[in-house]
C-alpha cells in the first residue's frame, strides 16, 4: 500500500509524504507544476526528454515547429524543507514570418536556462484512519484537513545565456508559491501561481493547476491546465500523460498537450526520463524510556579498532589457526598409533 501511495506522485512532482525524502522517485515529469516537496537531502536528481512542438503560422512572426531537449537537475543538501534545481532547455526553432508570401528560417540554441530553489513553509498533518475501529463512517469518511493545502515559496533567476530569439534585456528575478492538496491516498491537486521576468518589458504571471490519480503500483495519470499572460499576449495549454515506475530510482513518462497563443492553436508532445542518485542517510537519535537521547559512548559498546590494530589481530587470528590445525594433526596421529 505504501508503494502505490507514493507512487501516484510521480507524475507531475505531486508526491505524497510527510517527509521530503521518499522512498520512490519523486520527479516532476512529464507535468509543468512544482510540488512544495523537495527531494531529500543527499539525493541528486535529473529529469529530462525530448519534446516536438507545432502550431499554426499566423501574419507575423512565429514559431510554428520546435524540437527539444530539457534537462531539469534538482538536489539537497541543508534542509529537508529546502531544495535547489536548475532547468536548462536546448531546441531547434523554425522561424516563420507571413505576409504576401510565408518565408522561415531554422535557429538553434538555448531557450531556457533558470537557476531556483523553493523551502516549504507549511504542511498539515492527516488523521490516521486506519487504527479507527469504532465507527465505519467515521473511518470512511472525509477528512476536511485535506482541504488545506501544504505551501512552498519558490525564488528563481532566468538567465540570459540564450539564444537571440529568446534573448531577454537583462537577467530577470522569478517568485512563486507552490501548494499541494492531498484529497486522498490516490488523488491530489497542484497549484503554481508564478510573477516571471519580473522588472522587464515582458514581464508575466502564470499559473498551473495539475491533477494527478494513481491507477496501480506501477502507473499513474494526470490532467494538466497552464496559462500565462503578459501587456503583449496570452497563452494556454491544456495537457494529459502517463508515467512508468521502472524500479524506486528510474521513472519513464509520455505526455501531449494542446496550445493556444494568440490566435493560433498547436500541439505538444514529448517522451522523457527520471533518475536519481539516492545517498539519503536518516538522522535520527536513540533514546531511552523517559526520552532522553543515549549517547554512542553510554551504550558499553566495544571500542572501535585503528588500522595497526586490525592489522596486528590479523596476523594472531593465522597463527592461532595454524596452532589449531598442529593440534589436531596430532591428535590423529595418537589416534591412529592406539588404533595400531
Amino acid at each position: 500500500m505504501l508503494k502505490k501511495i507514493l507512487l501516484f506522485f510521480l507524475v507531475s512532482n505531486s508526491f505524497f509524504a510527510f517527509a521530503q525524502y521518499t522512498e520512490v522517485i519523486n520527479s516532476n515529469r512529464p507535468g509543468f507544476s512544482e510540488s512544495p516537496y523537495s527531494v531529500g537531502i543527499g539525493v541528486y536528481q535529473l529529469e529530462t526528454g525530448l519534446f516536438y512542438s507545432t502550431s499554426e503560422i499566423v501574419p507575423t512572426f512565429t514559431r510554428p515547429e520546435s524540437l527539444g531537449y530539457s534537462l531539469f537537475f534538482r538536489t539537497n543538501f541543508f534542509s529537508d524543507k529546502l531544495e535547489f534545481n536548475s532547468n536548462i532547455t536546448f531546441q531547434r526553432d523554425k522561424v516563420a514570418f507571413k505576409n504576401i508570401f510565408t518565408s522561415y528560417y531554422f535557429t538553434s540554441g538555448i531557450s531556457q536556462f533558470t537557476f531556483g530553489a523553493k523551502y516549504l513553509m507549511y504542511e498539515p498533518t492527516y488523521k490516521d484512519k486506519s487504527k479507527e475501529i469504532r465507527s465505519w463512517k467515521r473511518k470512511n469518511a472525509f477528512d476536511w484537513k485535506r482541504t488545506i493545502p501544504s505551501v512552498a515559496i519558490y525564488l528563481g533567476i532566468n538567465t540570459n545565456f540564450l539564444n537571440d530569439i529568446h534573448k531577454q534585456e537583462k537577467i530577470t528575478p522569478k517568485v512563486g508559491i507552490l501548494l499541494q492538496n492531498n484529497l486522498s491516498n490516490d488523488f491530489n491537486i497542484i497549484s503554481n501561481i508564478f510573477y516571471d521576468y519580473i522588472g522587464s518589458e515582458f514581464s508575466e504571471i502564470s499559473y498551473i493547476i495539475t491533477a494527478t490519480y494513481s491507477l496501480n503500483n506501477y502507473w499513474s495519470t494526470f490532467l494538466e491546465h497552464q496559462g500565462a499572460i503578459n501587456d503583449y499576449h496570452a497563452k494556454y495549454n491544456f495537457g494529459t500523460g502517463v508515467a512508468y515506475l521502472v524500479n524506486k530510482n528510474f521513472q519513464i513518462d509520455v505526455s501531449t498537450r494542446l496550445t493556444f497563443d494568440n490566435n493560433a492553436s498547436g500541439f505538444y508532445s514529448g517522451i522523457g526520463v527520471s533518475y536519481r542518485l539516492d545517498r539519503h542517510r536518516d538522522f535520527y537519535k536513540i533514546v531511552d524510556n523517559y526520552g532522553n537521547e543515549i549517547r554512542e559512548n553510554n551504550l558499553n559498546l566495544p571500542k572501535r579498532k585503528n588500522f595497526f590494530r586490525r592489522f596486528l589481530d590479523f596476523f594472531k587470528f593465522k597463527k592461532s589457526k595454524k596452532k589449531s590445525v598442529k593440534k589436531k594433526t596430532r591428535k590423529r596421529k595418537k589416534s591412529s598409533t592406539k588404533r595400531k
